[in-house]
């Protein structure tokens, strides 16, 4: 939500309303991961409703960086067997940053 104040000729934004911290849930700390932060691709848990643009202001947000682009994967849920019973994995989404040359994350 924002708040638009009037101009003569057009409305421009003044203030967004909008929290974002239930976007990045966490960072994505695999090999894969780990192997494509050299070449300044940061990957992250998303929420499963959020969206490219609510990504990108929840990074610049946190982190104080802006990123140059951001691609979305959706896993699918699926059924698996564990120990002999049916399981289900729940579905998940990630998203992965780019960002400019000399911008870094920390990831704790």
């Amino acid at each position: 939500m924002a708040l638009f104040t009037k101009n003569s000729k057009e409305k421009t934004e003044v203030k967004n309303l909008e929290d974002l911290s239930w976007v990045i849930m966490s960072p994505r700390i695999t090999e894969k991961a780990a192997m494509i932060s050299s070449d300044n691709v940061y990957t992250f848990n998303i929420a499963v409703s959020s969206n490219k643009i609510q990504v990108k202001k929840a990074i610049i947000e946190k982190y104080g960086v802006t990123p140059i682009s951001i691609n979305i994967v959706n896993q699918k849920p699926r059924k698996e067997v564990k120990r002999g019973r049916k399981a289900h994995k729940k579905g998940t989404k990630k998203a992965m940053v780019t960002l400019k040359k000399g911008d870094t994350i920390e990831l704790a």
